[in-house]
């Protein structure tokens, strides 16, 4: 395969290398294949899936996101890239083609995140009778790691398990672009710039990595282009970003057909967001149009689902599937209008219809997963269903002391205190809950109904079970006794209980559009996983095959072939990818 790099100036600029010569294998943990699933044998841990509704990390999630809000133009790392290197990558197959894979969304646990780092790495899948090679392009649409930045979570929940699945550079030398979503930039691209952005051993497994900057631009077969943008969590897009895509578009014309690969579907979020999609708009309206060159296809990730909007010339494409916990589909519009009419941009492009052709996993499926949320929530979150155990039994503590003391004395007001800030703090948190601080949508009324409606069904519950826990003798018994008893006792029974009813109320506010995120973030669904492999022919007919996998693989085996570009380690049960819909062409 072809795989030139050139600066924007047009001087000469030798090929890489891609951290391997003649023939030797790329890093070093490729001369040895590990002999078991041992962490210290893989060279990282495999990790379990996110804990979303886990206390600390809500917690340090919530610290994370506002320190991002806050300080992230402190924190911008893109206005100094501008001293790196400004290449323009060119990726043709030796016939003429290239085969492209597009994946976002992986850095979660490792079943899902292998399962499809598996796949996209045999040397070919046969799927609904499609023979597909793999491909010599791979794109990360963003978030390739969670739930934070670190680069020890970057080893074990996305570099490790894709240096698993492909060891060694094979023979045509596989090339990795990657875009930076809103959990890369947690710490201010430090961790991803360590790993894509590099000068010296580029490669992520068997990968070479081709850009120089959070950012990139590839020339493909045919006049086809790649452009990868970073707008550092939706905030704007630099100047020196701009400067760069000013130089690419030079090369541009009429004839040019772009692929745009961005951190999130804003045209999915204008919807509720209207200046979600201002960013994207102003690119393509700034530095794609006046070239001439039509956008014929928009990628992202961000919504862990398969989602495809037509237009007229254009498609938009959402494939979120690449092993964070699956998000919902039947919730999505039918129809959307890009830009949105109501954005407050001062200039935007014609307002164009799309309409929604292709979903995966399907509506119906996609309602049947919610209802798994009464059993996935406490088995997910035990962390949660801890905490709720813990209020509730505050909650029931302050209470028995209210209702046992009917004296209207001292001792009474005492208890009264506690059970007034018990309840501020109950009937106030579940209406947070049902509007996150950190969301930036529109406020529905809905949402505070909701809230306090949840808010006070713990109170009802709570005294529900102060009824309960009084018939019982433990309350009676000297100090500190009943605490002990109520901390053992009613507890873990009050903690699964009120799990059952946070359930019931993201089931219920999840079919009203409030917390729809959390009612799945809740249940950390591994399966229904998607990917996309494209196929850019020398003609320039671009086939986009959507690759579905139902379900992903649980139990892994070191693989008996030790070729040495063979994956580490092979699903004991096969996986079996299919189309979440036929092949899409665009000519």
């Amino acid at each position: 395969m072809s795989d030139d790099h050139a600066p924007l100036d047009g001087s000469d600029h030798p090929e890489r290398t891609g951290g391997h010569t003649n023939g030797e294998p790329a890093g070093e943990r490729a001369a040895r294949r590990p002999r078991t699933t041992d962490p210290l044998e893989l060279g990282f841990t495999p990790r379990k899936p996110v804990p979303w509704l886990a206390p600390f990390l809500l917690i340090s999630t919530g610290i994370r996101t506002l320190l991002a809000m806050l300080f992230g133009a402190y924190l911008d790392k893109r206005e100094l890239q501008n001293s790196l290197d400004a290449r323009v990558a060119r990726q043709v197959g030796a016939d003429g083609g290239l085969w492209l894979d597009y994946v976002a969304d992986l850095g979660d646990g490792f079943n899902a995140t292998y399962s499809v780092a598996y796949l996209l790495a045999q040397p070919e899948l046969t799927v609904d009778g499609h023979r597909l090679p793999r491909a010599q392009t791979l794109v990360m649409g963003g978030d390739q790691v969670y739930p934070s930045a670190a680069y020890a979570e970057y080893e074990n929940r996305c570099k490790g398990p894709y240096q698993a699945a492909l060891p060694v550079t094979p023979p045509e030398r596989p090339t990795l672009f990657a875009v930076p979503g809103n959990h890369d930039w947690y710490d201010g691209l430090t961790a991803f710039l360590r790993l894509f952005v590099r000068s010296r051993d580029r490669h992520f497994g068997g990968w070479d990595t081709g850009q120089s900057r959070s950012y990139f631009a590839v020339e493909l077969p045919a006049d086809w282009w790649l452009l990868g943008v970073d707008d550092q969590s939706g905030s704007y897009l630099d100047d020196p970003q701009l400067a760069y895509f000013d130089e690419v578009a030079r090369r541009l014309g009429p004839e040019s057909k772009i692929i745009l690969a961005a951190p999130a579907p804003t045209w999915v979020k204008a919807a509720e967001h209207p200046t979600a999609y201002d960013s994207i708009d102003y690119f393509i309206r700034t530095i794609i149009s006046p070239t001439g060159a039509k956008v014929r296809l928009l990628l992202s990730g961000d919504l862990h689902h398969y989602a495809r909007y037509a237009g007229a010339d254009r498609q938009l494409i959402t494939c979120g599937g690449g092993g964070a916990y699956l998000y919902p589909t039947h919730k999505l519009p039918e129809r959307i209008e890009v830009p949105p009419r109501d954005t407050l941009a001062r200039r935007a492009s014609r307002t164009r219809p799309y309409d929604l052709v292709a979903r995966y996993p399907d509506a119906a499926r996609s309602r049947r997963y919610g209802w798994g949320i009464f059993p996935r929530l406490p088995l997910r979150n035990p962390g949660f269903t801890t905490l709720l155990g813990t209020l509730h039994t505050l909650l029931m503590l302050a209470m028995a002391g209210v209702a046992a003391n009917r004296a209207g004395g001292t001792e009474q007001r005492l208890f009264s205190v506690p059970l007034a800030a018990m309840l501020l703090v109950t009937v106030l948190g579940a209406a947070l809950f049902a509007k996150p601080p950190s969301a930036t949508g529109r406020r529905h009324a809905r949402n505070w109904i909701l809230g306090v409606g949840h808010g006070l069904a713990h109170v009802g519950l709570a005294a529900a079970g102060t009824w309960a826990w009084l018939s019982l003798p433990f309350y009676d018994w000297p100090w500190p006794l009943p605490v002990v008893a109520a901390a053992v006792l009613y507890g873990p029974v009050s903690g699964l209980v009120a799990s059952q009813l946070v359930a019931a109320y993201l089931l219920v506010a999840g079919s009203l559009g409030v917390n729809v995120n959390e009612l799945f973030a809740g249940q950390g669904i591994e399966d229904s996983k998607a990917f996309l492999r494209l196929r850019v022919d020398p003609d320039g007919t671009l086939t986009i095959y959507p690759v579905a996998v139902d379900r992903v693989a649980r139990d892994w085996q070191v693989n008996p072939d030790q070729s040495p570009t063979a994956s580490w380690l092979t699903p004991k049960t096969p996986l079996t990818p299919r189309l979440a819909e036929p092949p899409i062409t665009l000519r």
